[in-house]
């Protein structure tokens, strides 16, 4: 659960040498992470995070197979992303309450935007945003993100919270995987010839964060239809 009261330091989880001051660093081609990208506005983005959970809450999802995820979820936008014994797919509303998803808050949006063009991935307006909250163990196995009708537009991925291990693979899942720190702030961009590259993210470490607590939160936004 994401609160503001607790101010534990930020527990030292990876190696130093992660965490260096470098503003940028070049996955692939078509792929970057831009480090501290989203502190300058990490706070309004979690108030605006509390408002859609409050009307779509968080909610461990199971795959088709019948796994249930690790990471819970919710989405805001005009097409959220589920997953159950249907299968993966986008709908126009909260199978949970048979709303629309909560719209994109626009500080959500205007950072996504500001992100594709700091990468190079041209004008990026996206409809979805789904939100992962990890809490320690929780992972997300390597995969594509190739649910959305077009696979032309990047992905924007913002990491708050506790510092995770990302993943960053290649367009075939026995490609070399590239492990990276994200931290507090770092915004991942892919597009392009990486787009449909598979990444995920290792088990989230213990740990208490002054603005999120013991958990992190993930934004993934995509034009999805």
């Amino acid at each position: 659960m994401m609160r503001a009261s607790d101010h534990s330091p930020l527990p030292d989880l990876f190696d130093a040498t992660d965490a260096s001051p470098r503003t940028r660093t070049e996955l692939a081609t078509g792929a970057v992470v831009l480090h501290a990208f989203a502190l300058d506005v990490d706070v309004p983005l979690l108030a605006a995070i509390v408002a859609v959970s409050a009307a779509a809450p968080f909610r461990r999802m199971s795959t088709p197979s019948g796994h249930l995820m690790s990471v819970a979820m919710t989405n805001c936008g005009l097409a959220g992303w589920i997953t159950d014994a249907r299968g993966y797919r986008y709908t126009a509303t909260d199978p949970l309450s048979g709303r629309p998803w909560p719209p994109m808050p626009p500080e959500l949006s205007a950072l996504a935007h500001r992100a594709a063009t700091s990468a190079g991935l041209g004008d990026f307006n996206p409809d979805a945003c789904l939100v992962n909250r990890y809490e320690p163990g929780a992972r997300m196995s390597l995969h594509q993100d190739r649910d959305e009708r077009e696979l032309l537009h990047p992905i924007v991925s913002v990491s708050l919270g506790l510092p995770a291990r990302f993943l960053f693979g290649g367009l075939a899942r026995t490609d070399r995987v590239q492990r990276v720190t994200l931290a507090h702030g770092d915004v991942v961009v892919w597009g392009g010839a990486a787009r449909l590259a598979f990444h995920g993210v290792d088990a989230l470490q213990d740990g208490t964060h002054p603005l999120t607590g013991r958990c992190r939160i993930n934004l993934t936004f995509r034009v999805a239809r």
